[in-house]
């Protein structure tokens, strides 16, 4: 699928030539993010809380505690939205009417699908290597008792739409503006610390490469 399929609840109305309908843009921001923040309506109250979250292949991954209430909810069949934002720059305007935010963000639609079995244990391996890559192969598989107390689902890509800023601020030859005044773009991005180890992990024990690997992305500047 390479474009993303539109209706009524994935059609951007407000600056409509902001959104992007092409798949491939979709997988980058899902990609690129490690947190979706999720909503749902529980007992008549919309409630949205934070996930680590994945992309694998057309789904989104998440997962967190089997007591969590809203990924009760959706495992028992409940429609939620996953939305993430990734910030890159401070739009620096001329009037506070103009300043804004470049951002791309994505919003998916859904009812989720629980894993179980090797699909749920796959899921947690994809989920932990897209947060530290190859962090898998470094550690233990989990436990039984673990898996036990931990719920995965699956929410499938096919309703989403992306939105996107990537421009300076708006600026017009009327606007009466004082061309002296500074304007322009603050770019943002994330950016990992030194990796600080455990209080009991021995002298001499390096950085994992996935550690290193995860520190490196965020260094990476964005063009």
């Amino acid at each position: 699928m390479s474009e993303l399929p539109l209706d009524e609840t994935t059609r951007v109305r407000r600056l409509p030539e902001r959104q992007r309908t092409e798949r491939a843009e979709l997988d980058a921001v899902l990609d690129a993010a490690m947190v979706a923040h999720v909503g749902v309506v529980r007992d008549g109250q919309p409630v949205v809380i934070p996930f680590a979250s994945a992309r694998d292949g057309d789904g989104l991954l998440l997962h967190g505690s089997t007591g969590a209430g809203l990924l009760r909810a959706a495992a028992a069949g409940e429609p939620v939205c996953a939305t993430v934002t990734l910030l890159d720059g401070l739009v620096v305007a001329r009037s506070v009417f103009d300043h804004s935010m470049n951002y791309r963000s994505a919003v998916v639609l859904g009812v989720p699908e629980v894993l179980e079995g090797e699909a749920k244990e796959r899921a947690l391996q994809v989920i932990t290597d897209h947060l530290l890559p190859g962090r898998t192969s470094e550690v233990r598989a989990s436990t039984r008792k673990e898996l036990a107390a931990t719920l995965v689902v699956r929410l499938p890509l096919d309703r989403a739409s992306v939105k996107v800023r990537a421009a300076p601020a708006t600026t017009a030859p009327d606007d009466g503006e004082d061309r002296g005044t500074w304007a322009g773009v603050v770019p943002l991005q994330t950016w990992a610390g030194d990796p600080q180890p455990h209080h009991d992990v021995p002298d001499g024990v390096e950085v994992p490469e996935s550690v290193r690997a995860a520190v490196a992305a965020t260094r990476t500047p964005r063009r």
